[in-house]
């Protein structure tokens, strides 16, 4: 199983980004996709976590409407848009696939991530 980040970068407060996450796995369509960011203090906090066949979503609190997460079963692929960015969005974040399709909040429970791709929001 391999999960690739992609879409992060720098951008000014305001602005937009469309994360993407492309995972290898035969049964992508079974599993629960999350995004989570690090925090300063080391932590992997939710950002948005997406079902098997999207239908339910679930965002943290500081992204609830400005940030849309779906997902691609035939491309195998799960989206962020990130809207109107602030710098307090500004950090590492990780794709992370939950093959038991569980619906889970918490970041130890989830059995495959990827590297990561570094969002800057500049102010």
């Amino acid at each position: 199983v391999d999960l690739v980040e992609s879409g992060g970068g720098l951008v000014q407060a305001g602005g937009s980004l469309r994360l993407s996450c492309v995972v290898t796995m035969r049964t992508f369509s079974e599993a629960t996709m999350t995004w989570f960011r690090q925090t300063p203090e080391n932590e992997r906090e939710l950002v948005a976590l997406i079902s098997r066949h999207s239908g339910y979503t679930y965002y943290g609190d500081y992204v609830k409407g400005r940030f849309t997460i779906s997902r691609d079963n035939v491309k195998n692929t799960v989206y962020l848009q990130m809207n109107s960015l602030e710098p307090e969005d500004t950090g590492l974040y990780y794709c992370a696939a939950d093959t038991t399709g569980s619906i889970s909040y918490n970041p130890r429970t989830y059995n495959y991530w990827g590297q990561g791709t570094q969002v800057t929001v500049s102010s």
